[in-house]
């Protein structure tokens, strides 16, 4: 079967860094699977890298198997692939109704109110509808953030650092919205949060100096010596 995301040989330099080093990479159609590993590790710059935000200097990216390497983000947002949560990209002004129906729009098609409808409620977001986004607190700014990411029928969705900045029952808010979402969609998330990880993730890939240093089921990486050395064993989340 063809996998949902894949990099062969993905690479990027800056200067004298080695940011991604010969990536080889695989999201597998209906995933739900996590990168981690230390600060400096590469994760944000191989993201950025998926999602056009970034050139590859060497290397392919395929979306079920359609080469996208050069095409910009824009372009890999229409095909499928959507980044949530990298930056507050919110309207402030408009209601959380409003910025979603305007991402369902966007998309095309009908029944563009039955359909943000749909997903306001699926993020737990009734209760503040129509309330302007800038008005929202941070937890529901960011199912707000995920909402409008979902508005583009990704099939493919980049989750980077969802739970930065949470507080606990924001967190637990989160985990519980993210295991809700329709299995056609593959998702790959970056998190620092262990305990989210291993309760959101099927499959973990572990990221050192640019390079897949590990990839497995939760309870293999865990388990994994190179892992804890590196990692693991110096988290304290």
């Amino acid at each position: 079967m063809t996998a949902a995301l894949q990099t062969l040989g993905l690479s990027r330099r800056f200067g004298g860094l080695t940011a991604a080093a010969g990536v080889d990479f695989t999201l597998p159609r209906g995933a739900r699977q996590a990168l981690i590993g230390p600060n400096g590790a590469g994760k944000t710059t191989f993201v950025n890298l998926l999602s056009g935000a970034l050139r590859a200097d060497a290397g392919r990216i395929l979306l079920e198997g359609r080469d996208i390497t050069r095409a910009t983000a824009s372009a890999r947002a229409r095909m499928g692939l959507s980044r949530s949560f990298q930056i507050n990209q919110i309207f402030p002004s408009l209601t959380a109704t409003e910025a979603v129906a305007l991402a369902v729009a966007e998309r095309g098609g009908a029944d563009v109110a039955a359909k943000t409808a749909a997903l306001i409620d699926r993020l737990g977001l009734a209760e503040v509808r129509d309330t302007p986004a800038r008005r929202l607190g941070y937890g529901q700014q960011r199912l707000l953030e995920l909402a409008i990411a979902l508005a583009g029928r990704p099939r493919v969705l980049l989750l980077d650092e969802p739970a930065a900045g949470l507080s606990e029952s924001e967190r637990r808010g989160l985990l519980a919205r993210l295991s809700d979402l329709p299995p056609e969609v593959s998702v790959l998330m970056i998190e620092h949060d262990m305990e989210l990880v291993f309760s959101f993730a099927d499959r973990i890939s572990v990221m050192v100096d640019g390079r897949i240093l590990a990839e497995g089921p939760p309870a293999e990486i865990a388990a994994d010596p190179r892992v804890r050395a590196v990692y693991l064993g110096g988290c304290d989340g």
